[in-house]
C-alpha cells in the first residue's frame, strides 16, 4: 500500500510528520508494543505529561510500565 504512495507527500512537512510516525511504529514493533494501543495511551497522556519526562513516553519505556 505505502511503497509508491508515500512518494507523494506533498510538502517537506508532510514528508518529516510520516517519516516521525512511520518510526514509531516501527519502534513498537520492535519492542513488540500494539501502535494502535500505543498512540491511544500517549495522546491521552500527552497533554497532562510534564515535558522533562518526555523519553518515558517512547515505545521502548512504554512497554516497561
Amino acid at each position: 500500500m505505502g511503497r509508491k504512495n508515500w512518494l507523494f507527500c506533498w510538502t517537506e512537512v508532510g514528508a518529516h510528520a510520516t517519516a516521525i510516525i512511520q518510526t514509531l511504529i516501527a519502534c513498537c514493533k520492535l519492542h513488540r508494543v500494539n501502535p494502535f494501543e500505543y498512540f491511544i495511551d500517549v495522546l491521552q497522556k500527552i497533554d497532562s505529561h510534564p515535558a522533562t519526562r518526555v523519553d518515558e513516553l517512547t515505545p521502548r519505556v512504554w512497554a516497561l510500565q
